[in-house]
């Protein structure tokens, strides 16, 4: 893929790019939470909320953000229209930044898209509300809200 870089936030998303494709990601790359943040606001970039309507509801979500989600449910049911759900919300040539819990399931959704024809999809680092710590709680390492980005809740 490549792409007019106009800002050090794209030119660091090209350079996230080189590295999947050095590594063998089967997606466009692992973006962390402050380059999603910088790129979402600049415009250059859409996120993508990959969880359940519960999650984004009752924890909170990036305002702005799109919604598709990756599973259903509480047993997290996969969404067999994902890819199709994704295309019309973003198109297939969009930067689309796909964020879930702690970005296990929004690495699988771009690879999802990656192999649906997407052209830029890419995976937030940490999720929204990171990985579990030692007292299994989410929140205190790392994670979209850890790092005090923008969110709200309903």
């Amino acid at each position: 893929m490549s792409f007019e870089v106009t800002t050090p936030a794209l030119e660091a998303l090209q350079d996230i790019e080189h590295q999947a494709a050095d590594k063998g990601l089967p997606y466009h790359g692992q973006v962390p939470p402050s380059l999603a943040w910088q790129l979402f606001e600049d415009g250059d970039a859409l996120i993508v909320d990959v969880r359940t309507a519960e999650e984004r509801k009752f924890v909170g979500h990036v305002p702005g953000s799109l919604h598709v989600a990756w599973a259903t449910g509480t047993a997290l049911t996969r969404n067999p229209r994902f890819a199709r759900e994704l295309e019309a919300k973003t198109g297939k040539d969009a930067v689309v930044l796909l964020l879930c819990r702690s970005g296990k399931r929004s690495a699988l959704a771009a690879e999802i898209a990656a192999k649906a024809g997407f052209t830029r999809v890419f995976n937030v680092l940490e999720g929204f509300e990171g990985e579990l710590d030692s007292q299994q709680q989410r929140g205190h390492a790392d994670g979209w809200r850890f790092r005090r980005l923008p969110w709200v809740q309903d």
